[in-house]
Parts: C-alpha cells; structure tokens; sequence
C-alpha cells in the first residue's frame, strides 16, 4: 500500500503542473485586470502602463507563469522598471498578491476559508446521515408509503435548480413565515451586525442555505444508496447469514451495508474537494461571505493570482481525496489490493 501512495503522489506532480498550465492560460484570457482598478472611471495610458509594469503584467504569459510557478529572485529588481519586490512563487508557498487587495492572496484566502468550512462542513453531514437514513430504509421497505414519499421527493429536488430552491426557501421560511406572523430566518450573511458572531446568530443564519445544499445532494445520495443496498441484500451472501440466524441489523449493517457503500464513498470522495469552494450560487443569493462569493468578486475584477489560488487549491485537493478513497476502498473490501 505504501509504494502505490508514493507512486500515486509522484504521479501527481506531472498532473497539477498540467493543471495549472492550462488554468493560467484560461485565466489570461478572462479578462483585463486592469480596466476595474479605476472604478468607473478607466485609467489613463500612463498610470496603465505604470500598474502593468508593478503587477509583472508586461512580461509574456510563458514568462508570467514562470514567475507565478518559481519566483522572480534571479530577477534584478529596479526601481525606475517599477517592479516593487520579489516573490518566491508558487512551489515555495508564495501565490502572490491580490490585484484587488493588495494583500497576499494566501491571506485573502485564509479570510473566507473558515466561513466555507462552517456552511459546506455543516451541510454535508447533514447530507450523509439524512441520505443514508432514507436510503436503507427505501431498500429495506421497498415499495412502500415511505420508499414511494421518498422516490417523489428525490425526482422533484433534483430537478429544481440551485438558485430556484434557494429562492423558492428564502420565501417561504423568511418572506411568508415574517407576513403570518411566524418565527422567521435570516437570508443574508452571517450574523446580524447589532448582535454579532454568536453561536446563535451562525446557527440560525446557516439554516436556508444549508437546506438549499443539502435537499438537492440528499435526493441524489439516497438514490444511489437505495439502489446499492437493494442490490446488496439480495445476494447470496446476505440470505445465508439470514439462515444463520444473524440479527437483522448486524446483517443489514454489517455485512450489507459496508459491501454497499463503496458507490457512496466514491461520492463522497468526490464531493469533499468542493467544500474547500463553497457553494457559487448559495453563496451568492444568501450574501454568505464564503470562498465561492470570494472567486465570483475576484472572477468580475479578472483578479487571476486569488483565481489560481482557489482553483490550484481545488485542484490539489481532488489529488489527495482521491487518493484517500482509494485507500478506504482497500479497508471496506479486502478484497481489493493496491500492488
């Protein structure tokens, strides 16, 4: 198992080199970083040339991204070029300064990280432990009032957009509950500034949005582990353990389930990636200051050392939990072996 770690992480390196080659260049023809920075008001041709020489902007792109990649330290930094510093580049830790901000975009990041873990981290235990109740007892009472209630739901969640589920919630629990005179929920931010970051605010300030998540991705999840349960507890090997005389729940959760779950890691395995990106369209309707609010703001400005940040970051992450499933494969079957 050790050697196809190491070979996996080695294969890696090729892999995110490649990535981040084909994101720069996507991120070169996004937009003019240039033409926001005078807010309405568009910069002269002096002062653009002045912030194009600042920002390394007047370089080729293949030269551009060698500076983003490694650094510019064997560059010589002269004042009259207006280049104000070094940096180390991207595999020593440096991505650079935002064009936005002008702080470190490791710093610009780090601001809105917590905020996406606390909504994306909420809402996908929400996902796990909902799904994977209503999926085992869709299998187990196949075709029944609560397997067809639950066949309903799936279709009709999974076929509402994001932005519609999210409106359609923020009207009923917010616009409708306040008009009937019913304890209401906030629809933007965090916390209400009069009161501040209290546990209570957060808590009540996270239940439309992770409902908005959450009812979507349930109605997929409890498909998946419905159809993998069903297909699992009527095998060979679960009626003999029946005629054994095991328990129906050690049978059902012993020895179905952990053979059934293999599909579902692998969605969870591909879903974890994105929590470190927050949720673009959540985010953006519900005004919760998060990493996927942060890359649409940055994406509008063309501000691309914060974009490739995030989406390098992304991308580093799907390397690593993939990898991770693989090796929790090994764990739920014996079976399979890594060689």
């Amino acid at each position: 198992m050790s050697r196809y770690i190491i070979r996996r992480l080695i294969q890696a390196v090729p892999l995110l080199f490649f990535i981040s080659i084909v994101l720069f260049l996507l991120m070169q023809a996004s937009g003019d970083p240039l033409a926001t920075l005078g807010g309405r008001q568009p910069p002269r041709a002096e002062d653009r040339e002045r912030l194009k020489r600042q920002m390394g902007l007047d370089q080729p792109p293949l030269m551009q991204y060698f500076i983003w990649l490694v650094g510019n330290d064997w560059m010589v930094v002269n004042d009259e070029t207006g280049e104000t510093g070094t940096r180390r580049g991207v595999i020593r830790g440096d991505f650079g300064t935002s064009f936005v901000t002008r702080q470190p975009v490791i710093e610009v990041i780090w601001e809105r990280m917590p905020n996406t873990l606390i909504l994306m981290g909420t809402a996908e235990v929400v996902i796990i432990i909902v799904s994977l109740t209503i999926g085992v007892i869709s299998a187990v009472r196949q075709y029944s009032l609560l397997d067809t209630v639950a066949t309903g739901f799936s279709f009709v969640a999974y076929s509402i957009p994001v932005f519609l589920m999210g409106l359609m919630l923020m009207y009923i629990f917010a616009v409708r509950f306040r008009q009937w005179g019913l304890p209401y929920l906030p629809i933007s931010g965090m916390f209400d500034p009069t009161v501040g970051r209290t546990f209570d605010q957060i808590a009540r300030h996270l239940v439309l949005p992770v409902l908005t998540i959450s009812l979507i991705s349930i109605a997929t999840y409890s498909r998946y582990i419905r159809s993998t349960m069903l297909e699992v507890i009527n095998s060979d090997y679960i009626r003999t353990a029946r005629a054994k005389g095991l328990s129906e729940r050690r049978t059902l959760f012993v020895h179905a389930f952990k053979n059934a779950s293999l599909p579902i890691v692998t969605l969870i395995g591909l879903d974890l990636p994105f929590l470190l990106a927050g949720a673009v369209v959540t985010e953006t309707i519900f005004a919760w200051p998060g990493m996927g609010r942060l890359f649409i703001d940055h994406l509008t400005r063309s501000d691309y050392p914060v974009l490739m940040g995030l989406l390098m970051m992304i991308s580093v992450a799907v390397v690593f939990f993939q990898l991770l499933t693989d090796v929790v494969y090994t764990w739920l079957d014996p079976r399979i072996r890594y060689t």
